[in-house]
């Protein structure tokens, strides 16, 4: 097997469970059953969940059988990964709605051809109470007191529903109903991915391989990318939208997105950050290859990305950007930020009145866009590069 082919499987993850095993799998010349799974808890997917449906697409580019999983019966559970608090179950119409937008949007990625979709229920609806005993013996309360966040709630006295010991158990399940080879799954995945490998040694199957992705930051660069927290890049925004979004990403932040959303080569990647150290380019300029990469990706190809370019640019006089955007963060209270208190702090503005002019007179553009609501909330979590008059701009991040 070539050393590069390797190294571009793993670029980006954090761990793989165990590596050993998975070169030798690799060795074998067959088209390892990969599998990933996502539960349909809201309508649109995001960049962040791209970071393991990307993956995807490069095992499926070396011949690789994808088992792409909707988990429309775990999702009426809830996935208790991460949370202080018993997560609420959706229901069947709302796991259903989700799970179609999956699909169409999936394939903006993947190829639709050589992607096998699963749903979970298939298996999962067929099992007895009997059956579903059965599985929960296999494996231990002491065990599932060992992931973290049960862990804390156990310590903290804070309520932990039976359901939720099922869950892993359930993902497992799967594992074995699909002889996976190898699952892909976020860092905060692994003790659920690592209970798959459990349950199908005890199937007495070939434990598969854990791959975990990094959880990819929202547009804050603090928290991960979310839509309740509104710091999220949906795969189905508007083309000016997503590229915009980018645009407010730190120059730092930026390096991470590449590192986990772009299919340049890694030798290409670290040529642009020489660069920006080396002070030969612009960082806005690579940031300008990066936006339209993503762009690109989900609207059409090369010239919507290009399109997309000339619009952002048209939007800041022309492409008279400065070369240097000062980076302000300011602590939301309640969980938004008036807008006009928010200028006024970053000293945009003189005062909250001036701000509140300044809006009604069309001189104040979030992201190129003008501001028309004087008492717009700027939510926590979010990031915009702000623009008041002809030359004065600030990126805003709202914690």
């Amino acid at each position: 097997m070539q050393e590069d082919v390797l190294n571009n499987l793993l670029r980006g993850s954090e761990d793989v469970l165990l590596k050993p095993e998975f070169i030798k799998k690799l060795a074998e010349n067959r088209p390892l059953r990969i599998k990933a799974g996502f539960d349909p808890t809201a309508p649109d997917l995001h960049l962040g969940h791209t970071v393991l449906i990307n993956k995807l697409k490069q095992f499926q580019d070396l011949g690789h059988e994808i088992l792409f999983l909707i988990g429309d019966f775990t999702g009426m559970i809830g996935d208790p990964t991460g949370k202080n608090v018993t997560r609420k179950p959706l229901t069947r119409e709302e796991v259903q709605v989700n799970a179609k937008t999956y699909q169409e949007q999936i394939f903006k990625i993947l190829d639709p051809e050589k992607t096998k979709i699963v749903f979970n229920s298939e298996w999962l609806n067929k099992l007895s109470p009997a059956d579903l005993i059965q599985l929960a013996a296999k494996h231990t309360v002491a065990r599932m007191l060992e992931r973290d966040d049960f862990s804390k709630r156990y310590k903290n006295g804070q309520p932990i529903a039976i359901h939720e010991f099922l869950y892993p158990l359930i993902q497992g399940y799967d594992s074995v109903e699909l002889k996976a080879d190898v699952e892909l799954g976020g860092t905060d995945q692994k003790f659920n991915l690592l209970v798959g490998r459990h349950l199908q040694e005890v199937y007495g199957q070939t434990p598969q391989t854990v791959i975990t992705m990094p959880i990819l930051e929202g547009l804050d660069g603090v928290q991960k990318m979310s839509k309740s927290l509104n710091n999220y890049i949906g795969i189905a925004d508007a083309p000016d939208e997503m590229f915009g979004k980018i645009m407010s990403i730190s120059d730092e932040l930026m390096w991470r997105y590449f590192d986990l959303l772009s299919f340049e080569k890694t030798a290409v990647i670290n040529s642009y950050k020489e660069q920006c150290v080396a002070g030969t380019e612009n960082p806005r300029n690579i940031k300008f290859i990066l936006a339209k990469e993503i762009v690109s990706r989900f609207h059409g190809g090369v010239a919507a990305g290009e399109r997309t370019q000339e619009h952002f640019i048209a939007q800041f006089q022309k492409g008279v950007l400065p070369d240097e955007i000062e980076e302000i963060a300011l602590t939301a209270k309640n969980g938004a930020y008036p807008i006009a208190n928010l200028l006024k702090d970053a000293g945009l503005v003189e005062s909250t009145s001036d701000a509140i002019r300044m809006i009604k007179q069309g001189a104040v553009k979030i992201d190129g866009e003008k501001a028309a609501d004087p008492k717009l909330p700027i939510p926590a979590g979010s990031q915009h590069v702000y623009q008041v008059g002809k030359r004065k701009f600030a990126r805003i991040i709202v914690n």
